[in-house]
């Protein structure tokens, strides 16, 4: 075993809304530490690069990379997970849309679709299908096409601002 991860660092973060103290290997993945220590599997480690976004959590109000933030540095932090947005019913509707629009085959990169599209739709005003586009830019689908990935997250957006698209 690599020292990398054999020395640990004790963490003290909210995930989910609960408070969670642990113990972690110093070079141990965010995405991993979830996982494989909290069963939170909703984010995917897949790419390991930052690149494919299946790993998309949001930290202290922003979507980052699972698998580019080590456990260690979520101390002090408030993480938000696909499970605890889902508990709270904050992104009820885009999943709804998802499932309405077909934006989803196997469903892999979902989880982080849905945490980068509620990170775009909590901010001001209602994004245009560029804006989407560029925001959800960062996350890789292979199953459906992007279309239906942007036509639900602007459904959701129109919807919110009380705009319904029919």
């Amino acid at each position: 075993m690599t020292e990398m991860f054999r020395d640990k660092v004790d963490i003290n973060l909210t995930v989910n809304g609960e408070a969670v103290e642990a113990q972690v290997p110093v070079g141990q993945h965010a995405v991993d530490f979830l996982r494989h220590e909290l069963g939170l599997t909703g984010a995917h480690a897949s790419c390991e690069h930052g690149v494919c976004g299946a790993c998309t959590i949001r930290v202290d109000g922003d979507a980052v990379r699972g698998c580019l933030v080590l456990a260690a540095q979520l101390d002090g932090s408030e993480v938000w997970t696909v499970e605890g947005l889902s508990e709270t019913d904050a992104i009820r509707d885009l999943q709804e849309a998802f499932v309405a629009r077909n934006a989803l085959q196997c469903g892999f990169c979902t989880p982080g679709m849905l945490v980068s599209a509620q990170e775009l739709l909590s901010q001001d005003g209602v994004p245009d299908r560029a804006m989407i586009r560029e925001h959800m830019s960062g996350n890789y689908c292979r199953c459906t096409g992007y279309e239906a990935i942007v036509d639900a997250v602007e459904s959701v957006a129109q919807q919110r601002a009380g705009k319904a698209k029919p």
